[in-house]
């Protein structure tokens, strides 16, 4: 477990998974990620790659090949290299081996890194193509943040916010872990979305084509807590339905889960990412802790 930590946040972050597992506000002593309870989710802020969500089945198909794949990938489920450290950042690394080959047939390298500056965690991503043929690939985030002031007695959860509030709309899980093209208005009440033990009563909220590029929790008092900023064309808003959870993730995306059904070629999925040979793909988001 890696610590970073400056006068206002102290992190860690496991190279297994290269997961962000905890941040603290230094002055208020409050955990602000969630705990992984296997009761209710049992990870902190996994990594999604080389999908997100779900493909149709388990499975997908690449030149004339069919090949199986579990939910959001492997690489939160293995251990990467510790590259660089300092008091304030670190960067991990995880390259394409035999074990990766077998179930994605792309030699990768990615690489995340997390920067400490001021309130804010700044999470970066890198995917590099080390050889000459396409590469195609997803990636996504995927933390949870408790609720600012849960009570398992009461309904009410808090607010989000977004960045824009004029006809936002979303999609949701149909099938097997996969999307349905119905899209729904997100209903907002004088700009905010409300938050309760109902909200993800049918899974997560999935708002597409860059509608938003910025997502604040509030508490019920509709004062800010923290706040996720991104540039990320998909965002997906969950917490684990039925189940009265004190946490809720919000998930910037470069992805998305199949369409139920589809069976398609895997390049061809929707907000499939594309590196040609040797290409570069840069990303990054921003958790900002609001009290701290």
């Amino acid at each position: 477990m890696v610590e970073l930590t400056n006068e206002h946040l102290t992190v860690q972050i496991s190279s297994h998974g290269a997961e962000l597992c905890s941040i603290r506000g230094n002055a208020s002593g409050r955990e602000y990620l969630w705990q992984a309870d296997p009761t209710y989710w049992k990870r902190h802020s996994p990594v999604l790659f080389p999908i997100v969500g779900s493909v149709w089945e388990n499975r997908y198909h690449h030149a004339g090949q069919s090949y199986t794949l579990s939910q959001h990938g492997f690489a939160r489920d293995m251990d990467f290299e510790l590259v660089s450290q300092s008091e304030t950042e670190v960067l991990f690394r995880l390259e394409s081996n035999a074990e990766t080959l077998a179930k994605y047939p792309f030699p990768f390298r990615l690489e995340i890194g997390y920067q400490l500056i001021r309130n804010q965690v700044k999470v970066l991503w890198a995917v590099y193509n080390p050889v000459s043929t396409d590469l195609y690939f997803q990636i996504g985030a995927h933390p949870a943040f408790y609720y600012p002031n849960y009570t398992p007695e009461d309904s009410e959860r808090g607010y989000f916010a977004f960045d824009k509030t004029d006809a936002l709309s979303y999609i949701l899980i149909a099938e097997k872990g996969c999307v349905s093209p119905d899209t729904y208005p997100l209903h907002l009440q004088e700009g905010l979305l409300p938050l309760d033990t109902h909200t993800f009563d049918r899974d997560a909220l999935i708002l597409e084509n860059g509608q938003v590029n910025e997502v604040r929790l509030l508490d019920t008092k509709k004062e800010a807590y923290l706040s996720l900023r991104f540039s990320a064309p998909v965002v997906g808003l969950w917490s684990p339905p039925t189940k009265n959870a004190p946490f809720v993730c919000i998930e910037p995306w470069y992805g998305r889960c199949d369409r139920a059904h589809y069976t398609g070629e895997y390049k061809d999925k929707d907000w499939m990412q594309h590196l040609s040979g040797n290409g570069e793909f840069h990303a990054d988001y921003t958790i900002c802790l609001e009290r701290e």
